[in-house]
């Protein structure tokens, strides 16, 4: 279609007012405009169409047989549009809340809190995807993400919700007790990894350390790595929230403390009005927003 050969919307919108009102007047007020500007979309309408739609008829209008004509037309194409947006409306309020967040975060933080969101909106459906994977925002698929780092992503909005510190981490049991100044250290001992990262390896190479050795590395579900870590079957990375009570306790040493300001988990959308499920969701995470960016103390290394 040559959209060329068409008047514009904004007109059509107008006389379809008009004709139903029959008064430029009624017209404006049903679409929120002043009278002029019904009067002024009905002159350009017009002159585009070479015709007259309307002709004065006592305190109102009246419609010419052109306008009997092109308000039939344009009744049954709104019509239709408006069936149309119905549907899809209906449709999109009802699809799912897809939210994607690495399943440690998933296990650690969200998991425990879940049931207090399903308990105030039972008419919203989640679907949940812990993944580590960089999931991509597509139209009618990903809505919100939980993502760690300083809160900058192109094109994307964020805000934060768990502002906690990054730790290479181990279990005493496995690391004991004594100074640990060297990062190389490391390679002495078995990794956790969660599947799809790499953060330990990654934090290594900025220390410009590399291995001499074999890495004895174990790839696992983030549950079933925090797990391990708990049971001293090697040195990990991970967010310092979530296992601040074992650290605390004695139980977990931190090695090395990454201490950056804004750094953490952070909700992401991406920009524009969102569905009245996704503003529930979202104002929920708002509601337990938290900062656990905790100096560290039991680091051999603090900084990172």
């Amino acid at each position: 279609m040559d959209w060329r050969d068409m008047p514009s919307l904004s007109s059509l919108r107008a006389f379809s007012a008009v004709a139903e009102c029959l008064s430029y007047s009624a017209a404006g007020r049903s679409l929120n405009v002043s009278h002029a500007a019904i009067s002024q979309q009905m002159r350009t309408l017009e002159a585009f169409l070479g015709v007259r739609l309307v002709v004065r008829e006592g305190r109102g209008v009246a419609l010419t047989m052109e306008g009997r004509e092109l308000a039939r037309s344009l009744n049954d194409g709104f019509s239709t549009i408006r069936r149309a947006v119905d549907a899809l409306s209906r449709a999109d309020a009802t699809r799912p809340v897809h939210v994607t967040m690495t399943p440690a975060f998933a296990v650690s933080w969200l998991m425990p809190r879940i049931a207090e969101f399903r308990h105030r909106h039972p008419d919203i459906e989640l679907m949940l995807n812990p993944t580590a994977e960089l999931v991509d925002f597509s139209p009618g698929g990903v809505d919100i993400a939980i993502r760690f780092g300083d809160g900058r992503w192109p094109g994307l909005e964020s805000e934060p919700l768990l502002l906690t510190n990054f730790v290479i981490v181990a279990a005493t049991s496995l690391v004991g007790t004594e100074p640990f100044p060297d990062p190389a250290r490391i390679y002495e001992f078995p990794w956790l990894q969660e599947y799809g990262t790499n953060e330990l390896a990654l934090w290594l190479d900025r220390q410009g350390v590399v291995s001499k050795r074999n890495l004895n590395v174990l790839h696992l579900p983030g549950h079933m790595m925090l797990d391990g870590l708990m049971r001293g079957e090697g040195v990990t990375a991970t967010a310092r929230a979530f296992i601040e009570p074992e650290i605390q306790s004695g139980l977990l040493r931190v090695l090395f403390e990454d201490v950056r300001d804004g750094s953490g988990y952070h909700i992401v959308t991406q920009p524009g009005v969102q569905r009245a499920s996704v503003k529930a969701f979202v104002g929920w995470l708002r509601g337990h927003k938290e900062t656990l960016s905790i100096p560290a103390k039991g680091g051999d290394r603090p900084d990172f």
